[in-house]
């Protein structure tokens, strides 16, 4: 039977936080338990839900294997003309293939060219695996949801402490939030090491308050 892997990640949008990926590798005849477990993409599943599936889902996987970057990892990523963002997604996905050794993986996939971001993973392993990357893999393979479910809970906690660290509520990361967005006008300064320094929310900020004290001269 086929060694089988599903890769997803949470975090790719919001300014404060890390970027996490996961990856799982199940026996195919287990796709049946997660079901029934109502294993499902993430994202269509309550936090509380999200919080009980997780070690549930680490019951039934053969193995896992969580990858945390940094807001400082990735803008020191993006600050390379080389790469970006969808790049340095391939790179941890790679990493995280090469350690689990699948026979088989599916990657959901964020760049609109499958085929050379498919290509791009493959330059970067070491071992044998036949990769197949899908726009909404986490919608349409239980593996991937597994997967997603490992990534986002595991931001979650992240951002909780994140929140007990600075003593106050950021909200979820993300630039649309009305909380993360007070928090990042009033502490962009106070906490560099959580908020992602290359994303345009953030440069967005810095230019503000820097007209608005040259104003105050």
């Amino acid at each position: 039977m086929v060694s089988l892997c599903g890769i997803d990640e949470a975090g790719r949008g919001p300014v404060i936080g890390p970027l996490v990926t996961a990856g799982v590798i199940i026996d195919p005849a287990d796709e049946k338990k997660l079901r029934n477990l109502g294993v499902k993409d993430s994202k269509l599943i309550p936090p509380k839900k999200r919080e009980e599936l997780f070690d549930k889902v680490l019951s039934i996987v053969k193995k896992h294997e969580i990858i945390i970057l940094s807001p400082k990892d990735i803008d020191a990523a993006l600050s390379d003309p080389a790469t970006n963002l969808n790049w340095l997604e391939a790179d941890t996905t790679a990493e995280i293939i090469n350690k689990l050794e699948p026979e088989k993986a599916i990657l959901d996939c964020p760049s609109n060219n499958i085929e050379d971001y498919s290509a791009y993973v493959r330059k970067k392993l070491n071992v044998k695996c036949e990769i197949v990357a899908e726009h909404k893999a986490d919608l349409n393979h239980i593996v991937v949801a597994a997967a997603s479910i490992l990534a986002k809970v595991t931001r979650d906690r992240e951002i909780v402490k994140i929140s007990k660290e600075v003593g106050q509520n950021i909200g979820s990361g993300y630039p649309a939030d009305p909380i993360t967005k007070k928090f990042l006008e009033d502490n962009y300064l106070k906490y560099p090491k959580i908020f992602r320094k290359s994303w345009q929310t953030y440069k967005n900020i810095t230019i503000k308050k820097q007209q608005k004290a040259l104003g105050d001269f």
